[in-house]
This record gives structure tokens, C-alpha cells and sequence, in this order.
């Protein structure tokens, strides 16, 4: 069983993410399939490694002696596979398909440390989710980074990190937004198919606020470059001029107080960030080093 270390990753991160749900999205695997290599081991080992309980899992002795041994297995091949990667492909520029808040915003924070760790040129392209994916699929990119969910059986998606929405102008702004706020203030929108303007209109309805279609609506906007410009510079002296956009594309200038957040009252938008590549990829030893270094950083 150790030569099969999958099944050791698997209850690596069943352990880390305390739950066989979890577990799955990290993996880009069914659930079904976590649970049935869990039972691989126990049935190899023949002892019982995991209590399920309801608020997660709980390693039994023996499974932290087991989860004593995989770690120290899994530096080793992490150390290996660093190895590996100095002879291969030394002249290959990895290509990651971005959407434009992770291309823009995110990325950049890990490119340089993701260029000596893989010691490789690195290349972004910088589109919306679904052209990303597009390529992904016509082999134009490596690694596509994405806020949406595309369902497609060639492509394994792992959950990366969770993105923010928020409300923001710049003038200050109740830090829990009431519905009467809401219907008050100047609203620069997203356009009607914009993922973030959907998650917004999910969020009022769950909030029971009124839908964003009865807000005054100045403008419809695509491009969150030009919403976070255009909300910079709008008239402090008149009513608040507001968007939507993620917090990473505003987070320097929050720090700053050049702009100021807000929320549905006690209501975060939260929305998934994934990493997604192809299933004839999911052995290569390029794919599994940027994709554990991403979900180590994020």
C-alpha cells in the first residue's frame, strides 16, 4: 500500500480537511471514491483509522500512527518530485488561463516564488472563467484558475480558495448595510450575465432585501478595472456612488481609504475559487507541483 501513496494523499487531506465531502472538492474526486480508498486502508491495515462524527473526523490511535508515517512519506516524494523537475522541460513556459479578479489580483502575489519553485517561465493569459476553460480544453494553457464551476468529464476541478464580495464606494459606508441604505445610494452595476452580479441578486434574496433591479441603476458596466476607476472618482459630495466587485480587487485601496466596504448586513458573499486541468494531466509532475504549491499559498 505505501507504493500507492493516492491513497495516502487522500487520507492526508480527509485528515486536513476534517470531512470526506471536503475532502472530495480538494481532490477533484467523488466522494464515493474518498471513501472507498479510506476503506482500502482500513481493510489493508484491518483496523478502523477514522471515527466519522457530525462535526467532522477523528483520527483512532492507529490512524495517527498512519498519519505519522504518510507525512513523512509525503515530504519525501515532494522532495523527489522537486528533483524530478530539475531535469525535465527546462525550457517550457507553464501557461495558466485566468479569470480576470485571479489573473489580475491574485496570481501575481505567488508568481515568483511559483517560478523558482518550478523553475520554469511562467505565463498568464487573462480571460473570463469560461474561455479559460476553453482552453484548458484545446491544450492552449496548462492550468486554468476560475471563479465558476464548469462541469465537464475531461477536466478535474479542485477547490482553491474562497473569493469575497463586496459592496463599495468611495465614501464611508455602514459596515452592515440595511435595505433602505441600499435603495439610497447610486448603483454602478455589473452586467446582467456577470457571475458577481448574480451572486449579489442570490444574496439580497436570501437576505430578503429588495432585488437589485429596483436600485437606481446609473450605469451597467463589464470590466471591474473600470467599476473600482469609475467608483474612485465619482463626486464625494452627492449621494454615495456604489458597486460590487471582490475584495481582492480592492484590498490595497481599502488599506489605503481611498475606498470603503460594505455588506448585506450580516451576510458575506462568498463565492469558490478553482483550479481546474485536464484528467489526461492529473499524473504529470508539473500539474501536481504547481497544484500543491497553489493549495499550500493560498
Amino acid at each position: 500500500m505505501l507504493r500507492d501513496f493516492a491513497k495516502l494523499e487522500t487520507f492526508l487531506t480527509v485528515v486536513r480537511e476534517k470531512s470526506f465531502s471536503k475532502a472530495s472538492a480538494k481532490l477533484g474526486i467523488s466522494q464515493p471514491a474518498v471513501t472507498q480508498q479510506m476503506k482500502f486502508i482500513e481493510d489493508y491495515l484491518d483496523v478502523q483509522i477514522v471515527d466519522r462524527k457530525k462535526n467532522g473526523i477523528k483520527l483512532t490511535k492507529e490512524g495517527q500512527i498512519l498519519h505519522s508515517i504518510a507525512l513523512k512519506i509525503e515530504k519525501c516524494v515532494s522532495n523527489a518530485e522537486k528533483d524530478l523537475l530539475k531535469i525535465m522541460n527546462k525550457n517550457t513556459t507553464f501557461i495558466f488561463g485566468a479569470s480576470f479578479i485571479i489573473g489580475n489580483y491574485i496570481l501575481p502575489r505567488f508568481l515568483n516564488n511559483l517560478k523558482e519553485n518550478i523553475q520554469n517561465d511562467v505565463s498568464i493569459n487573462v480571460s473570463v472563467s469560461h474561455e479559460a476553460i476553453e482552453d484548458l480544453l484545446d491544450k492552449k494553457i496548462d492550468i486554468a484558475l476560475v471563479e465558476n464551476y464548469i462541469p465537464n468529464d475531461d477536466i478535474i476541478y479542485r477547490e482553491w480558495m474562497e473569493d469575497e464580495i463586496v459592496i463599495f464606494s468611495n465614501q464611508k459606508l455602514p459596515l452592515k448595510a440595511k435595505a433602505e441604505d441600499l435603495i439610497s445610494y447610486k448603483w454602478l452595476c455589473r452586467n446582467p450575465e456577470s457571475s458577481t452580479r448574480l451572486i449579489f441578486k442570490d444574496s439580497l434574496e436570501k437576505a430578503n432585501y429588495p432585488d437589485c433591479d429596483t436600485f437606481n441603476v446609473t450605469s451597467e458596466v463589464t470590466s471591474a478595472t473600470t467599476i473600482v476607476q469609475t467608483i474612485l472618482h465619482s463626486n464625494k459630495d452627492e449621494i454615495p456612488t456604489v458597486s460590487v466587485v471582490s475584495r481582492n480587487a480592492i484590498e490595497s485601496l481599502l488599506k489605503s481609504g481611498a475606498l470603503f466596504e460594505s455588506r448585506i448586513g450580516s451576510h458575506k458573499m462568498l463565492r469558490k475559487l478553482y483550479i481546474a486541468y485536464r484528467k489526461d494531466r492529473k499524473s504529470d509532475a508539473f500539474i501536481e507541483n504547481v497544484v500543491d504549491y497553489l493549495l499550500k499559498v493560498k
